[in-house]
């Protein structure tokens, strides 16, 4: 199969990126290896829609394919299209996401459904640039949809991509620099064929999930082993280099698991923006002491300390967080503060479809399981 004339690229051309006579058929070896070994029965290809493709595009950024499996599908369960997400509320959203992370992804995904039924009368659109310019959709995830969505030509660089190209190239630096990621954009466009470009991307993201792994990657099984500069080089857990080791530090709370005469649990939603954004969790204070003091101005009642749950760490991108749960007794709380609305007594034996902090799911089946 001859080489499509190049489209798409930046400047960039075979031969300012020094590609050599064993990268001509790359793509070619790329999609026969495809055709032998890739994944043709994940649940978001079973149909490929763009809508599928949108929705398991932002659930797999920094998120592996066994992970969201099982959150994909109870997500299609609920919201089969676009026009059910967006009019569902951001609670039930959150709920369907919670355990799964970085939160913003399913604000930016509901947020954007919403705003393609305002402005776009409901449908995803095909051009490159619009879809970039969407809450939640990067470059990458743009030519995800472009490509696999609507069969359209469009290069893609997620984190397996990055890895394969990194080390074929054997490419300096850690990929999240921009000088580096400009670089594997390059190749990604330059080599990125006209045909057949949805296989070429998924086969581009198998071959980095299944075959160029992070740590033992499989190069006897890899149809780039020849022209491979980390392979011939024997330095292929040098590339990609990775981010710079930074020590993130560690944060404690104390959550105030506050429980009334009937044995509801009072929850408070977070900011809309900022750690578990739109989340319902406990309130916090930052030493044990402050609990009581804390039900007296903002309940209107007195607590009592019943025990000490085991303290637990949760760890985010920038810090580690020491969470430790404090059980307490309440009576009578002054309803009048709950008429805001970011505050609600939540009947365990009754849970509802309300967004929850994975540590708060843990610590109430914890309570819950003690209460019985």
């Amino acid at each position: 199969m001859s080489k499509p004339p190049l489209s798409g690229c930046r400047g960039a051309s075979r031969e300012t990126l020094c590609l050599s006579t064993s990268e001509d058929d790359f793509s070619d070896r790329v999609l026969a290896w495809f055709d032998r070994h890739g994944r043709k029965h994940l649940p978001w290809q079973q149909p490929r829609t763009p809508y599928r493709v949108w929705v398991s595009e932002i659930m797999l950024q920094q998120t592996q394919v066994g992970t969201v499996i099982d959150y994909f599908e109870r997500f299609m369960a609920a919201f089969p299209d676009l026009a059910s997400l967006a009019q569902a509320p951001q609670d039930r959203v959150l709920h369907l996401w919670s355990g799964l992370g970085y939160y913003a992804r399913a604000r930016n995904l509901h947020r954007c459904a919403r705003q393609l039924m305002d402005e776009h009368q409901g449908v995803l659109p095909e051009d490159l640039q619009t879809l970039q310019s969407l809450p939640g959709i990067g470059r990458s995830t743009a030519g995800a949809i472009c490509s696999l969505g609507f069969g359209r030509f469009a290069p893609i660089l997620d984190g397996n991509v990055k890895r394969v190209l990194a080390r074929h190239f054997a490419v300096q630096g850690w990929p999240g620099q921009s000088a580096v990621q400009r670089r594997l954009w390059e190749y990604s466009e330059v080599l990125t064929p006209e045909q057949r470009t949805a296989d070429y991307n998924q086969a581009m993201m198998d071959l980095g999930a299944l075959v160029c792994t992070r740590t033992q990657p499989g190069c006897e099984d890899c149809p780039l082993k020849t022209g491979c500069r980390a392979h011939a080089l024997g330095q292929t857990e040098h590339y990609p280099m990775p981010k710079p080791r930074r020590t993130r530090p560690v944060r404690s709370t104390h959550f105030l698991v506050l429980m009334d005469s009937q044995g509801r649990v009072l929850l408070e939603q977070r900011p809309p923006v900022g750690v578990w954004g739109g989340l319902w969790s406990f309130p916090e204070c930052a030493e044990a002491q402050q609990a009581t003091d804390w039900c007296e101005t903002a309940l209107g009642c007195r607590a009592d300390l019943a025990h000490r749950l085991q303290t637990r760490r949760h760890s985010f991108s920038h810090f580690h967080l020491e969470i430790t749960p404090l059980v307490l007794r309440v009576k009578n709380p002054a309803d009048r503060l709950m008429d805001a609305g970011v505050r609600v007594w939540y009947n365990l034996k009754c849970p509802d479809d309300r967004g929850l902090a994975a540590p708060v799911s843990q610590i109430l089946r914890e309570i819950e399981v003690g209460e019985t």
